[in-house]
């Protein structure tokens, strides 16, 4: 019998999943639903090979994790083997909280809860069931093991989960300017006083990484389609609920149904095993599948966004450094409410006015420390020509105003 599941993926190649623990993890129905939610949401309106999954993205970081702790041991950095297995596991469990099309049900049927909340309760309710084998996986995971640098692989601003994702995503959408170099970044890594640091041979890899990371989030994540895109299910998501606390019945899986229906916010979903449950029972599928649906229902508005989101046609988006005044908003909701027959107020679904950003590198993070000849350590921002604390902590935010065209 082989001592390992080998699993064959697109950029890494084959991917060794040892017996025991860790194929447990991956075989397990909670894991494998992950299989189901697209890594990139809608992001395969604008890029259509962004058809990966967040099945995909953990095998890859685990890959990853893999490789980190075979270069860390060769530098003399002493991991035992229950520690190695424990992070590879953690960072498998890392985005197991994820609901459909990512983040979307976080601000929609859900208040108050984030993934990675519902991530360390699923790690904990699955090391009840391996009778707690996860235990030292979710000491890592929640940043209290000794060894502090074990957690910073799978959260900091270089962490396996990053590395992994993106250079999965700039594979799959074909942005081929933001390919970073991963395999040289983890050969570079170290470990000093307890905290991952990079040999200063892996400067340029480390710039090219916090610039793809900049281009990625711009020209994927937060392209103006994808994020109108969101925003017209979302807008659907909340008229269905508001529909459904009105009385009025649709379809919907029970899952989805569970959350239409109830106001589910922090305390209710950690203190009601049942949320998590049916947490548990959605993926993409079932919104897709409400949402065919809902084409054909009777409400102008639920159906008219449904229709947009099944049909590709997507929000216009208007796109300014400063907020949107509230004039602005008023005008495009009479101009709707003439249009389409409705009242001001109906015609605030049809609306969605959007802060985004991202820093190309915070400050307020770990730090990504670069290790010189002499053993001293600089910041990045201190050590690199390229980058300045100036440049790297610039706050950049834009404002999106979409609107149903």
């Amino acid at each position: 019998m082989q001592d390992a599941k080998i699993i064959n993926d697109p950029v890494f190649g084959f991917i060794r999943v040892p017996r025991g623990l860790l194929l447990d993890i991956v075989r397990h129905p909670a894991f494998y639903r992950l299989s189901r939610i697209k890594q990139l949401g809608g992001a395969n309106i604008v890029y259509p090979g962004a058809q990966h999954t967040r099945f995909q993205h953990s095998l890859g970081a685990f890959h990853l994790m893999g490789k980190a702790i075979q270069s860390l041991q060769l530098k003399g950095q002493f991991i035992f083997d229950s520690e190695a297995e424990a992070v590879q596991a953690a960072i498998l469990l890392h985005d197991i909280g994820h609901g459909p099309f990512s983040h979307v049900l976080e601000h929609t049927l859900i208040s108050g809860v984030s993934h990675e909340d519902i991530s360390l309760m699923v790690m904990e309710r699955m090391n009840e069931e391996l009778r707690g084998q996860l235990s030292l996986a979710i000491k890592i995971f929640k940043d209290e093991y000794p060894k502090r640098f074990l957690h910073q692989l799978i959260s900091s601003q270089l962490d396996m989960d990053r590395l992994d994702y993106l250079k999965r995503d700039a594979f799959f959408t074909g942005v081929n300017e933001a390919n970073i170099g991963s395999s040289r970044i983890i050969d570079m890594l170290d470990v000093v006083d307890d905290q991952l640091v990079v040999d200063k041979k892996g400067i340029y890899s480390i710039e090219n990484y916090l610039v793809s990371r900049r281009l990625m989030y711009w020209q994927v994540y937060l392209h103006k389609t994808s994020v109108a895109a969101e925003h017209v299910m979302i807008n659907a998501l909340h008229r269905a609920k508001q529909l459904v606390h009105q009385g009025t019945e649709l379809f919907a899986s029970p899952s989805l149904q569970f959350f239409l229906s109830g106001d589910i916010d922090r305390e209710t979903f950690f203190n009601h095993p049942t949320c998590l449950q049916h947490y548990l029972q959605l993926d993409d599928n079932d919104i897709w599948s409400a949402m065919k649906v809902w084409c054909n229902h009777s409400d102008p508005i639920l159906s008219l966004l449904s229709r947009d989101f099944i049909n590709r046609n997507i929000f216009k988006v208007e796109i300014s450094d400063e907020p949107f005044s509230k004039e602005h908003r008023t005008k495009k909701q009479e101009e709707l409410s003439q249009r389409f027959g409705i009242s001001i107020e109906d015609a605030n679904d049809l609306i969605a006015d959007i802060e985004v950003g991202k820093d190309m590198y915070s400050l307020d993070d770990d730090q990504i420390e670069i290790r010189f000849n002499d053993g001293t350590t600089r910041n990045i921002t201190e050590a690199s020509d390229m980058l300045n604390t100036t440049l790297a902590a610039k706050k950049v935010r834009k404002h999106y105003f979409c609107y149903q065209r």
